[in-house]
């Protein structure tokens, strides 16, 4: 997503809520670097440099990057700044536990009100998700970052009918710190990634929750054991 080109000021002379709209841009940037590995673990965030690169004042910056630190992706060390935050064996663990607690909690929700709309949306998007995984088994690493796109979506589609907001906000939240982690490892999990997508995707029209909370389970563990053999995390 490319960053505006327009300064805050401009913006705020066109419309009342035009740098708000800017820094939602930009956060979303901010943050999609640092999950995209982007910007590495540990890169100390240059105020000045930043807020050229991405066309914002400091100000807006400096809550752009606080808000970051909620979600423990920026650590805010006072007078010192900013930096993206480290990664670490702990916290993989932890973000791989969390995710397990809450997916399999919103599969069984999702399943029990899943509606024929909700079967639609969860094969539509496993249908885009086999092919890109189909793409990349062949070889074309090119396909990688419609792998990550697709991969959430269908993970969002399985639990988009568990009817909570805040939980469907905290699981995305942790599931992109958890994806993190997998763009560091650089590499694909290959064939067994895509058979648990397929295992889920017929569970979900089975609406076999044991199943699919088992395949859950599994499928965090394994991509966890992946990062970590990988050895790019301390």
């Amino acid at each position: 997503m490319a960053a505006p080109r327009k300064s805050e000021k401009q913006a705020g002379n066109a419309a009342a809520d035009a740098s708000e709209t800017i820094s939602d841009v930009v956060f979303r940037q901010i943050r999609q670097d640092i999950i995209s590995g982007a910007l590495a673990p540990g890169t100390k965030i240059k105020l000045e440099q930043a807020k050229i690169h991405y066309s914002i004042s400091v100000s807006s910056l400096r809550e752009i990057l606080s808000r970051l630190a909620m979600e423990n992706l920026v650590l805010a060390e006072g007078q010192r700044g900013f930096e993206v935050s480290p990664a670490s064996r702990k916290e993989l663990e932890e973000l791989a536990d969390l995710r397990t607690v809450l997916e399999t909690h919103a599969i069984a929700l999702s399943f029990a009100a899943g509606t024929l709309e909700w079967e639609g949306r969860v094969v539509a998007a496993h249908h885009k998700l086999a092919a890109a995984e189909r793409k990349l088994l062949a070889g074309d690493a090119s396909r990688t970052i419609d792998w990550v796109r697709y991969d959430w979506e269908f993970h969002q589609a399985i639990v988009s009918a568990c009817n909570s907001t805040t939980l469907m906000a905290t699981l995305s939240s942790v599931f992109d710190r958890f994806l993190r982690y997998h763009m560091l490892a650089k590499s694909f999990r290959g064939q067994a990634v895509a058979d648990d997508h397929k295992l889920l995707f017929d569970s979900a029209l089975k609406r076999d929750v044991d199943a699919a909370q088992a395949i859950i389970a599994r499928h965090v563990q394994s991509g966890m054991e992946h990062v970590l053999r990988s050895g790019r995390i301390g």
